[in-house]
């Protein structure tokens, strides 16, 4: 699985890292780390990356379940 966090979208609430700390890293502003590029999951944290999707004010997650997620629809 991969994220990719729209950075338009990202308003640095951390609701995300708050829900999983292990898969969502912020930046000293709050903001993900992730913004405008594409992380993976250990697939092992899959569950809790959708939880911390799902926890996101301003839906800026999206999840991709294949390698590359240029080729898919979140």
């Amino acid at each position: 699985m991969k994220y990719r966090v729209d950075e338009a979208l990202c308003c640095g609430h951390g609701q995300c890292h708050a829900v999983a700390p292990d898969v969502f890293d912020l930046d000293d502003d709050g903001f993900n780390t992730a913004a405008g590029r594409t992380a993976d999951v250990d697939p092992a944290l899959e569950g809790a990356a959708r939880e911390g999707a799902d926890g996101c004010p301003e839906q800026a997650i999206q999840l991709f379940a294949g390698a590359d997620p240029e080729s898919e629809t979140p």
